[in-house]
């Protein structure tokens, strides 16, 4: 049963808010309020939508006693803080407990948040957070409530209702708790004014708003900037999720804070690789203030509660760990935690606070790819004090693919338009068999793949349902291969079907499996899982069915990765410190040439070598 708990709850802190609102001064220029990129936590990775108060006052407090000194401040309640009995792997959709107030406006569970009960809100709990020098922020979806249009709820400080400034367009594929706010209407600004009177009065310092930049939607945008500095309150503006289309990437600029570059980023390498040329796109729009923002850091202990996955230490291994905090830091992204802080180790903990990495992230400039060859990657930035130069170099190599001309089949492109396809494959003689799925040209994103009623047969009626066996090894480009879910952790849903026999994966994935004495056929669909197909990015995929290995051989496991020193801009020599382990490496000229581990990154300071007498 839907209960709207707390009609009432909003009046005394909305007429709080609005005498607020009536007394405020001009607000400085909102870029002041993050002029360094954001550090911080976020609940999303580690506890999806179903985080409760003491999990976020045991990450804070962890935060206030081995980050803060770092400069890690942000402490973020990610999607579906009003509700209160969402599920973990997904969203409830079909009884959400909603907790709303008399205004429209989403107010704290408070079964999952004590201290909000009584009208308080998240009040209690930022009050918690800013007494140890910390920040308090909430995620948010765009739009109006549809429970609030369903019951015709007012917007405050009109005689309007939700219902006179809604529409159902636009609504966001995948969860329906809003619909969209039409910007021109009477009553839609003072609607977003309301929200943020509220909010300002809880002590939100950060506010994430979801289904907002990808599709980009700029007329509310603007009413949402208007409505932050109204409150007075300096609450930094992120917007979610991405890739941000690039025209509008001045508008964001001049409205937000941050804004995704990419969809949800997990603890895959496929999508870590990605961001070289995301980084490198978004790069010569970061300024003080305004940052392109390459999604959370899914490190440490993450899925314990979360949608993709299960409960787990990072799929990275320390490579790629150091890799993404390299590329982070020198990009300048915000640095947004995804695991349970209380569940770090010694190394992850040194990882996220090593003064020197964090140092370029605060306080470089001119921050570019100085070059692409190839899989090696380097980037470069200025140190604005000194002259010195920050460079990143990158070893991404990978084994290259078998090509699919040598597989023993291979489906046509799948996508949404052409969402499943038949494979009958001849594997007479085959002793391995390997079910193979790539990305198909436009980056891995959503590339939910089933492989349905995977069968072997003997030519003589006798069958073999192959994902009752164990495999080999498997391998996703996103979350995990399962035998009977997809890789979100749904049913294997295709083409509004639902199947019981299959396995769900996602490119790029290998799954290697031993085949038994005497069969001499392959069978199964493939194809495009429902989870992806009404997404707004990706989907397109070809599966391929190989019975010799599908890559080839491993590249070297380090690699000299040159740089001219002139390219850096140094007429002379240079001296080079690591700026991972703090060691100075000693003068070099001419060109400076370390060696990178295949997945790992070198992050150095290049200073300008003094001339001797």
């Amino acid at each position: 049963m839907q209960r709207a708990r707390g009609l009432l709850l909003g009046l005394a802190l909305g007429a709080a808010g609005t005498a607020q609102a009536q007394k405020v001064a001009p607000v400085p220029d909102f870029h002041q309020w993050a002029a360094t990129p954001p550090l911080g936590w976020n609940s999303w990775d580690c506890y999806g939508p179903t985080v409760t108060e003491a999990e976020v006052r045991a990450n804070a407090d962890y935060m206030a006693k081995y980050l803060k000194k770092s400069g890690w401040e942000y402490v973020v309640v990610d999607i579906r803080w009003y509700v209160g009995n969402d599920t973990a792997h997904g969203y409830n959709e079909k009884d959400p407990d909603w907790n709303v107030d008399a205004y429209g406006r989403f107010v704290p569970a408070p079964n999952r948040f004590p201290s909000a009960a009584g009208g308080r809100g998240f009040r209690p709990l930022a009050d918690h957070l800013h007494a140890q020098g910390l920040k308090f922020g909430i995620h948010l979806m765009r739009g109006v409530p549809v429970i609030a249009v369903q019951r015709r709820l007012p917007i405050k400080g009109t005689k309007l209702t939700a219902a006179d400034i809604y529409s159902p367009q636009g609504q966001a594929a995948w969860l329906h708790d809003m619909y969209t706010v039409v910007a021109e209407r009477p009553g839609a600004q003072e609607y977003y004014n309301s929200l943020f009177e509220l909010y300002a009065s809880w002590g939100v310092d950060f506010v994430k708003i979801d289904d907002l930049s990808e599709p980009y939607h700029t007329a509310e945008i603007e009413l949402i900037r208007k409505a932050i500095d109204r409150t007075g309150r300096k609450i930094v503006f992120s917007m979610s999720p991405g890739e941000t289309p690039l025209a509008d990437a001045r508008h964001a600029q001049q409205h937000a804070n941050m804004w995704r570059t990419v969809g949800d980023f997990w603890d895959s390498w496929e999508q870590l690789k990605e961001h070289f040329a995301v980084c490198e796109r978004w790069a010569p729009f970061s300024m003080a203030g305004a940052w392109p923002d390459a999604d959370m850091l899914p490190l440490g202990r993450l899925g314990i509660r979360a949608e993709r996955g299960d409960d787990r230490q990072s799929r990275f291994t320390p490579d790629e760990q150091r890799t993404l905090m390299t590329l982070w830091s020198i990009f300048r992204s915000p640095l947004m935690f995804g695991g349970d802080l209380p569940s770090n180790n010694a190394a992850t903990l040194a990882l996220i606070t090593n003064p020197r990495v964090l140092a370029v992230s605060r306080a470089s400039a001119h921050n570019r790819q100085l070059f692409r060859r190839g899989d090696l990657v380097g980037w470069v930035a200025d140190d604005p004090q000194t002259g010195d130069k920050f460079l990143a170099l990158f070893n991404a190599q990978d084994q290259e693919p078998t090509p699919a001309s040598a597989a023993a089949g291979a489906s046509p492109l799948i996508s949404r338009q052409a969402p499943q396809a038949a494979l009958d494959v001849d594997i007479t003689g085959a002793h391995k068999l390997y079910l193979t799925i790539r990305e198909a040209g436009d980056g891995t994103a959503w590339d939910h793949a089933d492989w349905l009623n995977p069968t072997l047969s003997d030519g003589a009626g006798k069958t073999l349902a192959l994902h009752t066996l164990p495999w080999r090894a498997a391998s996703a480009g996103w979350g995990q291969a399962t035998v009977g879910k997809s890789v979100s952790g749904g049913p294997l849903s295709m083409a509004g079907q639902t199947y019981a026999a299959g396995i769900g994966t996602h490119a790029n994935s290998i799954i290697e499996y031993d085949v038994p004495a005497g069969y001499v056929r392959f069978t199964a669909t493939v194809g495009l899982d429902q989870a992806a197909a009404g997404q707004n990015t990706g989907g397109t995929f070809q599966a391929l069915v190989f019975t010799q290995a599908p890559c080839q051989p491993a590249p070297p496991d380090s690699v000299r990765v040159p740089v001219a020193l002139a390219e850096l801009g140094f007429t002379g020599g240079a001296t080079v410190r690591d700026l991972w382990s703090g060691r100075s490496l000693g003068a070099v000229s001419g060109e400076f040439a370390p060696y990178v581990r295949r997945h790992g990154a070198g992050f150095y300071r290049l200073s300008k070598a003094k001339n001797r007498r």
